[in-house]
């Protein structure tokens, strides 16, 4: 089994596009799920991203971008698909829809609607959470789905904030909090597990210098404290906050691909192994060129 299969098979291209493979595991999932407004959700972000619906500008943030939010959503029913297999819980049609909404519009906040008067979509990384709730539940009221769905999605939405505490969350169902988990965890593996994760760091620097939200005064400085970021805070979380939810992705990848092993784990190690290489050779950011050779795509 080589790298370019493994790398194919990871961001959903071995049977087409990112979109078959999550058409095909909610059809897995619940026979009942109504893959044609999940198609119709899918479109109408990339739409929202390129900039060809009316109501907003394209997209020209490098590293919260369209193709982080279909790896999102990928990572998102994978995890529902390997909790599907792995545990026997009941995944209902209901508890797709809310999760892949909420996965689809969970970075929305940071897009520009058309005559805004913000010159980039960093003006709202701060507690853009709260903005992409308010376009889903626009969204949701367009589709004529029930204000129930959009409650649930906005509690779903805030388990990505990683400053959030889900416990000071206003009452929500066992299933709600479920598909948070589920969420919140993929949001943080489909960008740590990426491939191109440790070339988008500097990307991602500078959204935040933009945003005003940085608290390193470089991108070496930032990769220092992404190996702590890691280890002391993701960990935390994803074992503790979200409950090892984030395990159930080697039961996917056993019943799917016939291969038992946790992918996203595995390339999450990978990266901040050679992070750590990285951070031991340059002393300066004219190094990292040497290290950091992959182009990061976009779509």
């Amino acid at each position: 089994m080589d790298n370019k299969y493994i790398s194919h098979l990871f961001e959903g291209r071995l049977s087409g596009t990112p979109l078959d493979e999550i058409l095909f595991l909610v059809g897995n999932i619940s026979p009942t799920a109504d893959l044609t407004l999940i198609r119709a959700v899918h479109n109408d972000l990339a739409a929202f991203f390129t900039g060809s619906h009316p109501d907003f500008q394209k997209n020209t943030l490098p590293y919260h971008n369209l193709r982080h939010s279909q790896m999102v959503v990928l990572a998102t029913i994978r995890l529902l698909d390997g909790l599907h297999y792995n545990n026997h819980i009941a995944i209902t049609a209901d508890m797709l829809l809310r999760g892949l909404l909420a996965a689809y519009f969970h970075d929305t906040g940071m897009l520009l609607v058309e005559g805004d008067l913000a010159h980039s979509g960093t003006a709202y990384m701060a507690g853009h959470e709260a903005r992409s709730i308010l376009f889903l539940k626009r969204y949701a009221a367009s589709k004529s789905l029930g204000e129930d769905i959009s409650r649930d999605c906005a509690t779903i939405i805030n388990y990505t904030d990683l400053k959030s505490d889900p416990a000071t969350f206003e009452l929500h169902s066992q299933g709600t909090q479920l598909v948070g988990q589920v969420v919140g965890s993929a949001d943080i593996l489909a960008q740590m597990a990426d491939r191109y994760y440790l070339e988008c760091l500097p990307l991602l620097y500078n959204e935040l210098q933009a945003g005003g939200l940085s608290r390193h005064n470089s991108v070496l400085e930032l990769m220092e404290h992404t190996t702590y970021f890691y280890h002391n805070v993701v960990q935390k979380r994803l074992q503790t906050t979200f409950s090892r939810t984030s395990m159930a992705m080697q039961a996917h990848f056993r019943e799917r691909h016939k291969i038992d092993r946790n992918l996203y784990t595995e390339n999450i190690n990978r990266n901040i192994m050679y992070l750590r290489k990285i951070i031991k050779k340059c002393q300066d950011i004219s190094c990292l060129d040497k290290y950091l050779k992959r182009t990061p795509p976009t779509i």
